[in-house]
């Protein structure tokens, strides 16, 4: 994650770049070490300092690191002859590199070689079946054929290596989502609550899941998870206060007000509408009879 001072730092060293105030070496070690996507920047500026024998030649080893870099960014850009070019001269200089093996697989699935990416990938993973990076392209590599089912396949056999990569179990919830395997999803968030249980995000996705699953059982937990989130972001969350109404809705109408542990949920939901229409009156007072009508339709009321 870029921090503010540190995209405000880039963002004044592009500046200077652009404007042919020197540092453009500075500033391509910076794109790298925040590892953001600046490719057409990078692109430009990169390839100023490797047609130029002098200045490439004063980087000493980091000239292969440029040569890299700029492959990557060429590819992004789909200036697929320049990254070829790239990759041969590293080729050239270090030819049993898996690293190097790794951009020409790369080189493949931009181009849109899907078969000879994936020999490619599958070839460096037996040489090295925990390397993260190859695992990750695979993913993305089913992603752009549209193969979800194969995405998920490959996503599971990463996780189980890297149990503890937060943003592959997101992933690999959304992509379940994306295919309506709503019981999946729900564990990917379980997982992901358990192990960062001050997100709110999670615990927010975590009860849409179980809301859309529906069943008594499955709304009365999302409505607790809707409840954590509200606490954790101090009760600014709307997406989460409309969730608790939705839920204590959808209770009643499956309970018809028998449900004796359901007691309380009349006080939740009119505090949630109340924090609802508070908001409204503040920020969107013309959308606020179009609030009151839909909690009114839920039978929901401050």
């Amino acid at each position: 994650m870029v921090t503010k001072t540190e995209e405000t730092q880039l963002n004044r060293l592009e500046s200077q770049v652009e404007h042919g105030g020197g540092g453009v070496w500075e500033y391509l070690c910076l794109v790298r070490k925040l590892k953001v996507r600046r490719s057409d920047k990078v692109l430009k500026h990169g390839l100023s300092i490797l047609n130029d024998p002098k200045k490439r030649s004063s980087l000493g080893p980091d000239e292969w690191t440029l040569y890299e870099q700029v492959a990557v960014a060429a590819m992004d850009c789909q200036c697929l002859d320049v990254a070829k070019d790239c990759i041969n001269v590293l080729h050239k200089r270090f030819p049993d590199s898996k690293r190097v093996g790794r951009l020409e697989a790369m080189l493949f699935e931009a181009k849109g070689s899907w078969e000879e990416a994936e020999k490619a990938y599958a070839s460096l993973l037996e040489d090295n079946s925990l390397d993260p990076v190859i695992h990750k392209r695979r993913v993305a590599l089913a992603k752009a054929q549209g193969n979800m089912l194969m995405a998920v396949e490959c996503l599971n056999k990463y996780l189980n290596i890297f149990m503890a990569d937060y943003d592959a179990w997101r992933e690999l919830a959304e992509i379940y989502i994306s295919l309506q395997m709503y019981k999946q999803a729900a564990f990917c968030y379980e997982e992901l609550v358990l192990s960062q249980p001050t997100v709110p995000l999670y615990h927010l996705a975590y009860a849409d899941v179980l809301y859309t699953l529906g069943g008594l059982e499955n709304l009365q937990t999302a409505r607790k998870y809707y409840s954590s989130t509200i606490d954790l972001t101090g009760g600014k969350n709307n997406r989460a206060l409309f969730g608790i109404c939705l839920c204590t809705s959808a209770i009643a109408q499956l309970t018809k007000g028998r449900n004796k542990e359901d007691k309380d949920s009349p006080d939740l939901s009119s505090l949630a509408a109340a924090a609802l229409e508070k908001v409204y009156k503040q920020g969107a007072s013309d959308k606020l009879p179009i609030l009151t009508l839909a909690l009114k339709n839920l039978r929901v009321s401050s």
